[in-house]
């Protein structure tokens, strides 16, 4: 399996500046999100061009990078209904030119009534806010299969598909051949329940048999009653199950740092890669 890195961990910079620091440690790949990763963009829509585009994706092949996702997630149940249309125009500029960029999907996750915190309010779980939901990424699939291209959706225990059989219901329902999977499983995970982590990604490898793209890679510990995440290789996920899991069920996916800390990737890198290797 191929491991990637969010490049915006490495901090802001130039594409080749993120480019040379992700083959140093060995990436395969990345998510790019550009105005989290690249100087002066903004990342609003009407900012890319071909040209733009090309230089992005070149400064990643040049150091035989895949560009596996491009993230550009956004909330869409935030109460700034102006931002919502701003941020569902740049994730269908981003669709468009997903081939240009030789981009695998175009990522998001579905949002909190919580606006910009992304996290719990007892009206994501409600059927308005699915509504809201289906809406809104019913339109991108149908937008993404004008165009040909690929995009993925995420859940989170926070999040309005706040448990892997909410995100798949969703993605039933909007039934397009376009639209794929992301799986974090630690973003599923609280207090009261990260005991059965195993469970739930079981449930989840089962729901989204066959159409996951994206396995992000966390770790964690817990502290002061709640969940933290760590280094990679240094908390609680048993990693020899997990990868184990994921090539069986998802071998073609993309294995994805995210939140990494650069002191921390070169550790994590040769942990992940080591068991891999061993299965």
């Amino acid at each position: 399996m191929k491991i990637g890195v969010r490049v915006h961990d490495f901090g802001k910079s130039d594409a080749l500046t993120l480019a040379t620091k992700a083959q140093a440690v060995g990436f395969d790949a990345v998510q790019f999100v550009i105005n989290k990763a690249i100087e002066g963009e903004s990342g609003k829509a009407g900012t890319l061009n071909d040209e733009k585009v090309k230089a992005f994706r070149e400064a990643f092949e040049s150091h035989n990078l895949k560009i596996a996702m491009l993230g550009a997630y956004f909330n869409p149940v935030h109460s700034n209904k102006e931002l919502v249309s701003e941020n569902i125009a740049k994730f269908k500029e981003h669709l468009l030119y997903e081939k240009i960029f030789n981009a695998g999907f175009v990522g998001s996750e579905t949002g909190s009534f919580n606006d910009d915190k992304w996290t719990y309010n007892p009206l994501n779980r409600t059927p308005e806010a699915y509504q809201e939901v289906l809406r809104i990424f019913k339109d991108i699939a149908n937008y993404a299969e004008s165009v040909g291209a690929n995009f993925a959706l995420e859940g989170a225990y926070g999040h309005c598909m706040f448990e892997p059989k909410a995100l798949k219901k969703l993605v039933d329902e909007i039934n397009s051949p376009n639209l794929y999977y992301i799986l974090d499983i630690y973003n599923y995970l609280s207090i009261d329940n990260y005991e059965n982590y195993k469970e739930i990604f079981e449930e989840a490898l089962k729901l989204f048999k066959g159409r996951i793209v994206i396995f992000h890679l966390k770790d964690f510990v817990i502290e002061n009653g709640a969940l933290k995440q760590c280094c990679i290789g240094k908390g609680l996920f048993d990693y020899d199950y997990l990868l184990k899991r994921m090539k069986e069920e998802a071998p073609n996916a993309y294995l994805i740092f995210e939140g990494s800390k650069p002191e921390d990737m070169e550790f994590s890198y040769n942990f992940v890669k080591s068991r891999l290797n061993n299965l």
